[in-house]
């Protein structure tokens, strides 16, 4: 396998294990939107020759038809993506596409609102199948490096898709005498080409070729959620993505209604909406990558969080202000004062949605059960579609009640700001990596050397130096796998802290002098980490540095790798000396002693990781020495 990991994402586009991946998805997605934005359009500007529904429903029930076939059949689709061989199935799903496209065009070409409201529910279906596929191939080919990269381009180019399938329905539509028989043609052509495009996919091998189907759909995704509830950040990266799901639709489903009744605008303006929404996250998506150091940084989901509330409720400020229009054109529309507001709300809400969710699909993939991970992505899909449904009848529940579009996009802003809070209060590792991320690429210049050294599985245990009250979360920050830190038992007590220290798993340990128990107990905590296959972090001085100097290492980690033979990698912290949060001058969180001296905002800080060492050679003086010789001079 080649590797495009030590260079940019984009370099992903000239692989051949990537790039027919990347176009079947691209191509599936442009002719789903071209599908389903052709006929929300003509449910919404000519509802009575397409069936006759309220024009304000018409976006909500469309998806919701979609969506309905993830609800019942993603466990099947999930243990099918298992069974299977990855390349066979989709071009076997490139061929139900063209099928269904076929019952789209002739309906469309009739006029017959039936038949386009079931090539809905079949489209549906056929993505239903292919989602667990996709998300499941991602991990067999890339490598854990070029995850983020991988899913970042994947969501990209879906989003990009969708931008060019509203563009290419509302163009179409307006353009041609007969627009729906012209998105007939265009669903088939691309159809065709999508099926082309499946035909260069790799062979994947079945994760479980022996797996037995089980045809119960409720009992198999009970199942899978039990396997994935096993692992809580797999399980909360599920509920966090089918969150942005429910958030997503009230916004992708409401941009219809909104510029056709809100602002006034024809068909045009709705595409620009849409257009704006699908670069945003495509955007997004890009820069997350860049942002994340190419790993899987959660530390950027409360950053997307945050950002959809904000700009989502500046949405609402932005759009109840504006006289609407009289079928005005985009030109027209952007002439009005505030409209590039609104441009400006919905392109930044969509790229800090962009930065939620590509951490988490990176997530699952990289700490689900190998054998599983098509079942818990179908798994989650369900998940998705029960948000996504909740989202469409909650909306029709509240427009019926009398609230306007920009009102109720002020209730999703409101909801995404209660449900983050909760979620991060309940799994605080996100916060935690999201102060990681802040204090390594906004408070500090945090570079990291040697870090391909920690293994991407397996036991290990790690030292450094205590130069600070944040080392342990700038080492979080720059580690690809969850750490098992073990501390002080006094700072483990904190209260309020320990909550969040007893969530990350922390290890309070404590002298033989000062609590003995708690030193057992801290040592069999630790072997069983190590018997899990997790990574432990001890820094054995035992304490921060007064002086910037290291103290002697003790004999812990000497003892732990007599009962537990695991290798140890040694590593240093560089510049944190002198900071607001180390000991130089007096007590940390202090004024500066010396300016010229402290290292403020901005600073250059280092992780070094070493070369493992042997158990049998983890002495605490051979120890000692290595971390001295990775820090060097500079403390």
């Amino acid at each position: 396998m080649s590797s495009a990991s030590g260079g940019s994402q984009l370099a992903l586009l000239r692989e051949r294990r990537f790039v027919p991946l990347f176009w079947v998805q691209f191509l599936g997605a442009a002719n789903d939107n071209v599908f389903k934005f052709a006929f929300t359009l003509l449910a919404t500007y000519s509802a009575a020759q397409w069936g006759g529904l309220d024009p304000r429903y018409a976006g909500f029930a469309i998806g919701a038809l979609f969506i309905a076939p993830f609800l019942v059949l993603s466990a099947t689709a999930g243990q099918l993506a298992d069974q299977r061989e990855k390349s066979w199935l989709i071009r076997r799903l490139k061929d139900a596409e063209i099928f269904v496209m076929s019952i789209a065009a002739i309906g469309l070409i009739f006029q017959w609102p039936v038949l386009v409201y079931a090539a809905i529910l079949l489209i549906g279906l056929q993505a239903t199948v292919f989602g667990p596929v996709k998300y499941s191939y991602l991990p067999q080919h890339l490598t854990p490096g070029e995850l983020t990269g991988g899913n970042a381009l994947i969501e990209m180019g879906t989003f990009v898709a969708i931008l060019l399938g509203t563009i290419v329905a509302g163009v179409t539509l307006n353009t041609f005498a007969r627009g729906a028989a012209a998105v007939a043609t265009a669903v088939l052509l691309l159809a065709i080409a999508g099926r082309v495009a499946a035909q260069f996919i790799p062979v994947s091998p079945a994760a479980d070729a022996g797996l037995r189907i089980n045809w119960n759909p409720f009992s198999e995704t009970w199942a899978n959620l039990r396997i994935a509830h096993r692992e809580r950040a797999v399980f909360n990266s599920m509920l966090g993505i089918s969150w942005l799901w429910f958030f997503g639709s009230i916004f992708l489903t409401g941009l219809a209604p909104l510029a056709r009744n809100n602002l006034g605008g024809n068909e045009t303006v709705v595409t620009l909406l849409l257009s704006v929404f699908s670069i945003g996250i495509g955007a997004g998506a890009l820069l997350t990558e860049r942002l994340s150091g190419r790993m899987v940084e959660i530390g950027l989901v409360p950053l997307g969080s945050i950002g959809m509330t904000v700009f989502a409720a500046d949405l609402y400020f932005a759009a109840r202000g504006i006289a609407p229009m009289n079928s005005g054109t985009v030109m027209q529309f952007l002439a009005i004062d505030g409209a590039w507001r609104i441009v400006a709300d919905l392109a930044l809400l969509a790229a800090f949605a962009g930065l939620y969710s590509v951490p988490l699909y990176a997530l699952i993939q990289t700490r689900a059960q190998k054998t599983h991970v098509a079942r818990i992505v179908a798994a989650n899909n369900i998940l998705n579609a029960l948000f996504i449904i909740v989202a469409s009848i909650m909306a029709a529940a509240l427009l019926g009640s009398g609230l306007t579009i920009p009102e109720l996009f002020l209730v999703a802003a409101l909801m995404n700001a209660a449900v983050a809070a909760y979620i991060y209060r309940l799994v605080p590792e996100f916060l935690l990596r999201f102060l990681a991320w802040v204090l390594s690429h906004v408070l500090y210049r945090v570079r990291s050397i040697g870090t391909d050294r920690l293994p991407d599985s397996g036991p290990v245990i790690l030292v450094c130096n205590h130069v600070s009250f944040i080392d342990a979360v700038l080492i979080m920050g720059a580690s690809p796998r969850p750490i098992r830190f073990v501390m002080d038992h006094q700072i483990f007590r904190i209260p309020v802290l320990s909550t969040f220290f007893r969530q990350l798993k922390a290890i309070p340990i404590a002298s033989a002098k000062v609590d003995a128990a708690t030193l057992h107990r801290a040592h069999e905590s630790i072997e069983q980490a190590l018997d899990e296959g997790e990574m432990v972090c001890i820094f054995p001085e035992g304490r921060i540095t007064d002086t910037g100097e290291l103290s002697p290492f003790k004999q812990g980690v000497r003892r732990i790798v007599e009962r537990s033979p695991v290798p140890v990698i040694p590593m240093a912290l560089r510049g944190l000396w002198g900071s607001f949060f180390s000991r130089y001058g007096g007590a940390a969180f202090s004024l500066p002693v010396d300016a010229r001296v402290r290292r403020g905002f901005r600073s250059r800080l280092e992780l070094v990781v070493g070369e493992p060492v042997a158990p049998d050679s983890a002495t605490p003086e051979l120890l000692m020495q290595r971390v001295m010789e990775l820090r060097g001079a500079q403390r």
